[in-house]
């Protein structure tokens, strides 16, 4: 559910404010910048008068000595304040939009796996990049335009008042339709720019699914499929900047038009002779050269409209996401370390995205040390088993209980690190061997990641690297196999040293002889801690202290090996379907 408060448009105007306020020496410098350079350009426009009345018609040729050096300083003073101005903006744009990026990533890494399963990555990774880009396009160049243009009108404005307030009222026959037309703009451009969202999202997703699946593209000839997919995803992109650009071109021509109204009003009415005895050739020069230049502000407004809109449905975007409920972590209770005993009391589960329940009433108890195999056919809840006891998802009803105590009642991070996980799916970040296996402990010594990858099997094949542990495996580990993948995972989860080890399919990578070794090591490391071992190979967990049958999210038969083959029940039949026994 979306918060009510990240779609109040000045609401989130305010708080991105609050996002600036914190960046108060170089907002100030930008606003005394984009102050001066209005009064500048204002004071320029002045300068007009002495110059005609006084100095061309010879009243005080004096005008003409100091115009020249009156107006360098002028243009200096322009720049100065320019630069202040932009230079100010742009110190507190970029950290608005570090402080965002960085809340946005540090949140993501809060939120729930469920949180994840029902949002494209892509979608998430356009929410750091391209929103928050948005957003810095209106904390720097649209707000310093803004603010410095509105500065000018304020004193053109001024000005024209000084010299005529007869004719600086007809501004007011001229203001009220340009605010109409821009107020409509606006409406429409918050409305394209997230549909631009959806659409860049879109864009990324599409690209970050080809990448991650460029394999299996290639070997089952999805170029064409995929090609069709980004072709239409990008058309998305191009509809949306055209309609953009058809609102600006229209908008542009709309503003100046009605302003050019005001301006041709100016120039008939000071043609009557009241006015023209009233003012003098420098005054009136003063009044039509104040409205020319009040166009090019009321077109760069109006052309910051898009910016400025774009960069509040962003807002509107990012705040949505910084809204939401992180992951739930409500428990207290912490212990340094667990004895490692496991009970599940009818624990029933679905997925968020599913309506069917994938455990249905779950009653499973492992004692403290012991090894237990999961076995049974995919999608009998193997895997959820293990994802709930960390509380990566949590159970729809019944307990999970580590210790007796409920996981609930554990802090998070406490909990978590009572568990080690290899899953199936190895997951290696960009770095060296070294760094990925020390990634389970912050503390770990050289000589503890030594010895744990001789443990896993991991230095029999780093050994033949050029730069052994601090060869660099590249994104995801592209550079080994998916069985020395698997090994450095292994040990990583050794390094962790948790009571309770959680092994789904870690050997499945593996060949013989190294699944040989595995197996031996995780006997030894599994002497001492509780080991959840998930499996379809039932060769490697015939020494287990129990095995559970699971089938359609239900435990069917449990026991030792020895015991279910004794049965002749569920677990037999898998074992002589798998051996090839008659």
């Amino acid at each position: 559910m979306i918060p009510d408060t990240a779609t109040d448009t000045k609401a989130n105007f305010l708080r991105l404010l609050s996002y600036v306020k914190e960046r108060k020496i170089g907002l100030i410098m930008a606003i005394i910048g984009m102050i001066g350079y209005g009064a500048v350009d204002t004071m320029f426009v002045y300068s007009i008068k002495p110059l005609i009345d006084e100095g061309l018609t010879g009243k005080n040729p004096q005008v003409l000595t100091y115009m020249p050096i009156f107006v360098l300083g002028i243009v200096l003073l322009r720049g100065i304040c320019g630069f202040a101005s932009s230079y100010g903006m742009a110190w507190v744009g970029g950290h608005l939009v570090m402080k965002i990026q960085r809340q946005i990533f540090n949140h993501l890494m809060r939120m729930p796996v469920s949180f994840f399963d029902k949002n494209p990555t892509g979608t998430l990774l356009s929410k750091i990049t391209y929103d928050s880009n948005q957003v810095s396009t209106a904390a720097t160049a649209s707000l310093v335009n803004l603010v410095r243009e509105g500065a000018t009108i304020i004193g053109l404005l001024t000005l024209m008042f000084y010299n005529s307030w007869q004719l600086s009222l007809i501004f007011f026959v001229i203001g009220p339709p340009v605010g109409i037309a821009i107020n409509f703009v606006s409406r429409r451009f918050r409305k394209i720019s997230t549909g631009m969202q959806h659409a860049v999202g879109n864009v990324t997703t599409t690209s970050e699914q080809m990448l991650n699946g460029h394999k299996e593209i290639l070997s089952f000839g999805g170029q064409p499929k995929e090609a069709l997919r980004f072709d239409h995803a990008s058309n998305m992109i191009r509809r949306q900047q055209m309609k953009m650009a058809t609102v600006s071109a229209i908008a542009n021509p709309a503003v100046q038009f009605i302003a050019s109204i005001g301006l041709a009003i100016v120039l008939f009415a000071a043609s009557s002779p009241q006015l023209v005895e009233q003012l003098t050739a420098g005054t009136f020069t003063i009044i039509v050269t104040s409205m020319m230049m009040l166009l090019k502000p009321l077109k760069v407004i109006t052309q910051l409209n898009n910016d400025v809109q774009k960069a509040m449905a962003a807002c509107t975007s990012l705040f949505t996401l910084l809204d939401m409920e992180p992951e739930p972590d409500s428990g207290t209770y912490t212990t340094p370390r667990a004895k490692g005993a496991i009970r599940l009391n009818k624990v029933e589960f679905k997925y968020p995205t599913k309506n069917q329940m994938v455990l249905k009433g779950i009653d499973l108890t492992i004692e403290a040390g012991q090894t237990v195999a999961l076995v049974g056919r995919s999608g009998s809840g193997k895997t959820t088993i293990a994802s709930l006891l960390p509380r990566f998802y949590e159970a729809t009803s019944g307990q999970v209980l580590l210790d007796e105590r409920p996981v609930e009642e554990y802090q998070l991070d406490n909990l978590r690190e009572q568990f080690a996980q290899v899953s199936q799916t190895v997951h290696l970040f960009s770095g060296s061997v070294a760094d990925n296996i020390g990634y389970a402990k912050a503390s770990a010594t050289r000589e503890e990641i030594e010895q744990v990858a001789e443990i896993a099997n991991v230095t029999s094949f780093v050994e033949n690297f050029e730069e052994g542990f601090d060869t660099i495996i590249g994104e995801k580990g592209v550079m080994l196999s998916g069985g020395q993948r698997q090994r450095i995972a292994i040990a990583r989860a050794l390094l962790k040293d948790s009571p309770v080890l959680i092994l789904d399919e870690a050997t499945s990578a593996l060949d013989t002889e190294s699944e040989r070794k595995i197996q031996q090591a995780i006997d030894k490391v599994c002497a001492d801690r509780t080991a959840i071992v998930i499996a379809h190979r039932l060769s490697t967990i015939e020494s287990a202290d129990k095995i559970v049958v699971l089938d359609e999210g239900q435990v069917v038969e449990q026991g030792t090996h020895k015991e279910l083959l004794a049965k002749q029940g569920a677990y037999y039949q898998l074992h002589q379907i798998q051996f090839g026994e008659r």
